[in-house]
């Protein structure tokens, strides 16, 4: 089986405070910075068993960043040189050395970084952004599409090369006129499909078939979203309740979520870099033109 895992430790705190994000102020004790850094352990070393010989493929979505820990980018380093890992990413604010990539294997590597206006200049995020290049790191860039963030996604997008996709999150609570989404479009031409909640209920998605959702402790959903557990990924109570199910919920309105809907055309879209949110090359920054009429 091709498995993609979304792991999900008690990692909570940031180096960055955004007013947008509900967990950016979080402060980890030691403690329980211990309890992430055993978890985290505890996965690795059950990716390299692959008890069941699946081809597998990891993303990693803290609540907190991940990168400014070691125990991340030690973990990563391991992980991409498995030859039964096809690909290993992370979301972050990409605010860390990189010095620790040159021993990762950048076939398997990928980063899934967001630029946050007002927490770092610009040029520094595009630094970063140049050091993942010249290291040849597969790696998408992204903002959230706050109304006071339009011209920086702007200067971002024609500063970065025309080859790396920038993506743009709709801000949470927020409605977007059709004049002011078409200003966020002209930046992401897949915006619209992060704009408005899709329509899940009862809708085909991969969520619990080929793509699960691991907590620290080592509990499995079908996604971050859906709350039933499935079982354990340690003991193994998971794997029988592996198989193709509608989805529960109402609506999906996040992108790590929604991209495993059957009824959407993304993992076209984004062949060979769901993960990390890499679309195919294509017309536009990667996208192809099938997607765009479909969106």
């Amino acid at each position: 089986m091709n498995l993609s895992i979304l792991y999900r430790g008690p990692l909570a705190s940031c180096n960055y405070d955004c007013p947008y994000c509900p967990f950016a102020k979080r402060r980890d004790s030691r403690a329980e910075l211990r309890a992430d850094r055993e978890a985290l352990a505890r996965f690795a070393d059950w990716v390299d068993r692959n008890p069941d010989g699946d081809r597998i493929s990891v993303l990693f979505t803290p609540w907190g960043e991940g990168l400014t820990r070691s125990w991340y980018r030690q973990t990563l380093t391991r992980l991409s040189h498995l030859p039964h890992v096809d690909r290993v990413a992370i979301q972050t604010n990409l605010a860390c050395r990189l010095d620790w990539v040159a021993d990762a294997d950048r076939d398997t590597l990928a980063l899934w970084a967001t630029y946050h206006p007002g927490q770092v200049r610009r040029d520094a995020f595009l630094g970063r952004c140049a050091t993942l290049r010249d290291l040849g790191v597969r790696f998408s860039v992204g903002i959230v599409g706050q109304p006071e963030h339009l011209a920086e996604a702007r200067a971002l997008r024609a500063a970065l090369p025309d080859d790396v996709y920038l993506w743009v999150n709709a801000a949470d609570g927020h409605r977007y006129e059709p004049a002011e989404e078409a200003d966020w479009t002209a930046i992401d031409p897949l915006f619209g499909y992060s704009v408005r909640p899709h329509e899940s209920a009862g809708r085909a998605c991969r969520a619990g078939e080929t793509v699960i959702s691991v907590r620290g402790d080592g509990q499995v959903r079908r996604c971050h979203f859906v709350d039933e557990p499935l079982g354990n990924l340690y003991d193994g109570s998971y794997r029988a309740a592996l198989r193709p199910r509608p989805c529960p919920n109402r609506l999906c309105d996040c992108h790590i979520g929604y991209v495993h809907l059957k009824t959407l055309p993304l993992y076209d879209v984004f062949a060979g870099g769901v993960l990390e949110r890499i679309p195919v090359r294509g017309v536009t920054w990667g996208v192809p033109r099938r997607a765009l009429a479909a969106s």
